[in-house]
């Protein structure tokens, strides 16, 4: 929508709504989903290297990390990394040349196209909602029972924190900030 919906707010600086399009809540999903294990990439949410295959991507999630990438976000040449942080655009011939046993993290709103029995692929960004929401089946027709799309947590929390600035366009809000209102109102990440 529109750069995420910033244009949306700069011709329209009035707006009595806060538009919310996840990104911050969506990074921190991203980050806590990699495996501790994969030292390579993330270790207790200090990012300590990822390496993206796509300019475009690289570009877009180093804007989302701002200072927290600090050069360790770096453009890949190969396809031996055993965690891939993965969008919309991610080809069929991407995923053939990943090695065997490989995971595959989306950072978009829409799931890969699972292509590969010898892989594993993480949901979308989503998380497993609070107990004592009632009458909620899913999010989305991939995700499981009682399980939300960040995109429309990140709504709730903000709400619910009583946050007064917009979170659309290139402006993040303090990804551990977000993460923890998120935790504390209930929202646990996927198991």
């Amino acid at each position: 929508m529109n750069m995420y919906g910033g244009v949306y707010i700069q011709k329209h600086p009035q707006l009595k709504v806060k538009l919310v399009d996840g990104s911050s809540l969506a990074v921190a999903v991203v980050l806590n989903s990699i495996p501790k294990r994969t030292t390579q990439v993330v270790l207790r949410g200090k990012l300590t290297k990822v390496s993206v295959l796509r300019e475009d991507e690289y570009e877009k999630l180093d804007k989302l990390l701002g200072t927290k990438s600090e050069g360790k976000l770096v453009l890949s040449k190969s396809y031996t990394c055993k965690t891939w942080l993965v969008g919309d655009g991610l080809s069929e011939v991407e995923q053939r040349k990943a090695s065997k046993g490989t995971l595959f993290i989306p950072f978009s709103q829409f799931p890969p196209k699972k292509l590969r029995k010898d892989c594993f692929y993480h949901t979308t960004p989503a998380m497993q909602i609070p107990l004592a929401f009632e009458n909620v089946d899913s999010c989305e027709n991939w995700l499981p029972r009682r399980v939300m799309s960040i995109w429309r947590i990140a709504g709730l929390v903000h709400a619910l924190e009583g946050w007064e600035e917009h979170e659309c366009g290139y402006t993040t809000s303090n990804i551990e900030k977000v993460w923890e209102a998120t935790l504390k109102h209930g929202f646990q990440p996927l198991k």
